[in-house]
């Protein structure tokens, strides 16, 4: 039976080692942590703030090639000249639909120069409108490569920052344990603090992984419709091209 003495010094043990407000202080936590759990939450940290950073960044750039895309569309489908909408689409460069348009304007631009020129033999051997083809394709792969630019990196902070924080945790958990082998006690008091040492390098992994995982699926979603769109856009304008060009 316990004595009820050793109880309520426990008892206020604890409530002398809690902070006052009943709340921790985190940057005490923070600073009173190892050396690992420094450098892991140093990592996280700095994961962090640049993947909040390229949030910003590929936000603004997505809605602006939507934007500047739905505008090109319009502009394509009201006109009746492909030099003016090439010309428009100089204006529209965060477009990725224009400059895909742009790449198969200057390739058809090189095929019927050589038809002017009497080299028909010579843009039939190369492909003519296999050539445009081509042109729409390597533009298409070339935007959609500028489109996913650093966003790989927040795929890889949303899956790997719960495991780094994960591993200051253990490290944080082990040396706790330690410091409560050399004092000898294992009341609550003595284990709360370095658990919470611990346990604060997790949260941190966390805080950084949820925002990187939730932007990186939105970006890929919204690249992949963007990508749908060249890719219709370049069968409009292959048969388009095909009807007026190589009939």
């Amino acid at each position: 039976m316990t004595d009820p003495g050793t109880a309520a010094q426990s008892l206020r043990a604890v409530l002398s080692a809690a902070p006052s407000g009943g709340e921790l202080d985190y940057l005490e936590i923070v600073t009173n942590s190892g050396a690992v759990v420094m450098t892991v939450l140093f990592l996280l940290a700095a994961a962090s703030a640049i993947s909040w950073g390229i949030i910003w960044i590929k936000w603004r750039q997505l809605r602006r090639a939507q934007e500047e895309s739905i505008k090109f569309l319009e502009i394509f489908w009201q006109s009746k000249r492909l030099d003016a909408i090439y010309q428009a689409a100089e204006g529209l460069s965060a477009s990725p639909i224009s400059q895909v348009f742009r790449a198969g304007y200057v390739e058809l631009s090189k095929v019927t120069a050589q038809k002017k020129e009497g080299e028909g033999a010579m843009a039939e051997a190369l492909g003519g409108l296999e050539n445009v083809e081509r042109a729409l394709k390597r533009a298409t792969i070339a935007e959609v490569t500028h489109l996913e630019a650093r966003v790989p990196f927040l795929g890889t902070t949303a899956s790997a920052a719960p495991f780094v924080g994960l591993f200051g945790t253990v490290w944080g958990i082990m040396r706790a344990f330690h410091d409560i082998y050399q004092m000898g006690n294992a009341n609550l008091a003595t284990v709360a603090k370095p658990i919470s040492e611990a346990l604060i390098a997790t949260a941190v992994g966390l805080a950084a992984a949820i925002p990187a995982v939730v932007a990186y699926n939105y970006f890929i979603s919204r690249i992949r419709v963007l990508d749908s769109e060249m890719t219709n856009f370049s069968n409009d304008f292959l048969n388009i091209v095909k009807r007026h060009f190589f009939s």
